[in-house]
C-alpha cells in the first residue's frame, strides 16, 4: 500500500500528525504497536494521572474542607478498586475517541511494530508474528519516550515502580518512597499522599521541580510538607532493594552521611528517554543522541534523510504532550507546502498538583543570565476574591515585563486552575503583548483569572487594586 504520510505513533504528536495530514488531502497510515491509541499520555500518563489526581483530590476536600462549607459527612471511606476502575473508565473513552477520530478521517490505523526497511519502506510486524509492508513519500517518527531509571537499581514493577505501575496498583501505599522531585513524581505523589499515604520525596537536586521559577518551587514545597509529604533535598540515592513487600531505599545526605529509608513501595521518577528501540534507523543511515536518545532534526523538523521527520519526545526540547501536538501539526503543514511557526519559548509547562503550578516564557533566573533589564509584579491568591469563597487561597501569579517596552517575557504562577489560565499568558505573548495591554482587558469578577491582572498592574505601574 503506498501513502502519502505514514506516522509511526499514536500518542498526542503522532495522531494529532495523522489527522493534520488527512484534513490536509494526503492519504495517511498510522502505526501502533500498543492495541489502543494514544500512547503514553492517553493510556499511562498525562489522562489516566490526571484521572486519579481528581478522584484523590474530591476525597481530601471532603475530608479537610467538606466541614467548613456546611457539609457534614459519615464513615468517609476511599473504594480505591472503584478509584482505579473509573480511572481506566476514562482511558477507555479517550483511546476509543481516537479510533473515531481515524475512521472520520480515513486515517489507515495499523496495529504493530514498525521498522524502516528503507527510508520510503516500513515494516509492520504483527502480534500474530506476521509482517505487512507498507510505502509512504513521507515518514513521521512519534514513538515518544519511557519512564527512566538510575543504572543501579533494578525496577521489578512490583514494589520498585515506575508512573506506569503506579496507576495501577491495587492498594494505596502505606509508605511510599519517592526518587524524584519533579513534574511526574510529584503529582502521583500528591495523589497517594492525599489518600493517607507517607510520602517521602528524595531529590538529588536542592530544590523541587528545579526546571522552573525557584519561587514556584519553593511555594509548591511549602505546600505538600503541608499535605504531610517528607523532602530529602541534595540527596543522592545510593541503592533501593525489595524483600516481600518491603523495600529499602539508601542515599547519602548533602554532608555525605548514609541514610535509608523503609517503605512498602518505591516510585522512580528521575524522567524518561527517548524511546527508538527496534526502529530500525541504522537501515537509513541514522543515529541517535547519546544522551536522552533522541533524533536529530532541522528547523523544519526533518531528519538528515530527507522525507523523514521526527516529533515529540523522540526529538529535542521539553517533553511534552502538547508540544508534541504542535509539532505534528507543525510537520503535516510543513509537507502540504505551508509554512507553519512553533514558538518554542512560547509553550507553557504545567505541574498539576493542588494547587496548579504553571510557567511559560523565561525564568528570572534565564533573564538575568542574559542580561535583560526586567520588573516584576505579583500577586497572592489570598487577596483573591474568588479563591477566598473557594478555600484556595495558597499561592500567586508573578508575571516578568520588560523594564523598557513593558513586553510580558515571562508569566509563573501557583494557585487554583493555573494550568487554564496559563493559557491567557500564552497568547498575550504570542502577539507580544505589554503588561499593561493585559491590564486594559476586562476580566469577569470574581474569577482565579483577575490575579493575572492584579499581576500585571503590579508590573505596569505598582498599582494593584487588591493588595
Amino acid at each position: 500500500m503506498q501513502y502519502d504520510v505514514i506516522v509511526i505513533g499514536s500518542g498526542p504528536g503522532g495522531y494529532v500528525a495523522a489527522i493534520r495530514c488527512a484534513q490536509l488531502g494526503l492519504k495517511t497510515a498510522c502505526i501502533e504497536k500498543y492495541p489502543t491509541y494514544g500512547g503514553t499520555c492517553l493510556n499511562v500518563g498525562c489522562i489516566p494521572s490526571k484521572a486519579l489526581l481528581d478522584s484523590s483530590e474530591h476525597y481530601y476536600n471532603a475530608a479537610h474542607t467538606f466541614k467548613t462549607h456546611g457539609i457534614n459527612l459519615d464513615n468517609l471511606s476511599v473504594n480505591f478498586e472503584q478509584m482505579i476502575a473509573r480511572k481506566s473508565q476514562v482511558v477507555a473513552e479517550n483511546t476509543s475517541g481516537i479510533a473515531y477520530l481515524f475512521k472520520k478521517n480515513k486515517i489507515d490505523g495499523i496495529q504493530g511494530v514498525g521498522s524502516f526497511v528503507d527510508k520510503n519502506t516500513i515494516k509492520v510486524k504483527k502480534e500474530d508474528g506476521s509482517e505487512q509492508t507498507i510505502t509512504g513519500k513521507n515518514i513521521i517518527i512519534a514513538t515518544g519516550s519511557k519512564p527512566s531509571s538510575l543504572p543501579f537499581l533494578k525496577i521489578d514493577k512490583k514494589r520498585i515502580i515506575t508512573s506506569t505501575e503506579a496507576l495501577t496498583l491495587k492498594e494505596v501505599p502505606k509508605h511510599l518512597i519517592l526518587i524524584g522531585g519533579g513534574v511526574i513524581g510529584l503529582e502521583l505523589g500528591s495523589v497517594y499522599a492525599r489518600l493517607g499515604a507517607k510520602v517521602s520525596v528524595i531529590e538529588y537536586m536542592d530544590s523541587i521541580i528545579p526546571t522552573m521559577d525557584k519561587g514556584l518551587g519553593r511555594e509548591l514545597l511549602k505546600v505538600l510538607k503541608k499535605l504531610g509529604m517528607e523532602f530529602y533535598l541534595g540527596h543522592k540515592v545510593t541503592g533501593a532493594t525489595a524483600e516481600g513487600d518491603e523495600v529499602t531505599v539508601t542515599f547519602d545526605s548533602p554532608k555525605g552521611e548514609k541514610m535509608e529509608l523503609k517503605g512498602d513501595y518505591c516510585l522512580v521518577a528521575v524522567g524518561r528517554v527517548a524511546y527508538t528501540d527496534n526502529l530500525g534507523l541504522e537501515n537509513i543511515g541514522l543515529t541517535v543522541e547519546e544522551r536522552g536518545r533522541k533524533i536529530t532534526v532541522d528547523e523544519h523538523l526533518e531528519t538528515s534523510v530527507k522525507g523523514v521527520y521526527a516529533i515529540g519526545d523522540v526529538v529535542r526540547g521539553a517533553m511534552l504532550a502538547h508540544k508534541a501536538e504542535d509539532e505534528g501539526t507543525f510537520v503535516a503543514e510543513t509537507i502540504a507546502g505551508q509554512k507553519p511557526h512553533i514558538n518554542y519559548n512560547l509553550i507553557p509547562g504545567v505541574v498539576y498538583t493542588w494547587p496548579e503550578v504553571a510557567s511559560v516564557g523565561f525564568t528570572e533566573e534565564q533573564l538575568k543570565e542574559k542580561g535583560v533589564k526586567y520588573k516584576t509584579g505579583q500577586f497572592p491568591f489570598k487577596a483573591s476574591g474568588r479563591a477566598r469563597a473557594s478555600m484556595d487561597t495558597d499561592g500567586f501569579v508573578k508575571v516578568l515585563a520588560d523594564a523598557t517596552t513593558d513586553e510580558i517575557l515571562g508569566v509563573h504562577m501557583i494557585g487554583p486552575r493555573a494550568a487554564d489560565m496559563i493559557a491567557e499568558a500564552v497568547i498575550a505573548m504570542e502577539f507580544r503583548a505589554s503588561a499593561e495591554d493585559v491590564t486594559r482587558a476586562s476580566h469577569a469578577h470574581p474569577t482565579y483569572t483577575e490575579a493575572m491582572r492584579e499581576a500585571c498592574l503590579a508590573a505596569t505601574e505598582n498599582r494593584p487594586i487588591h493588595i
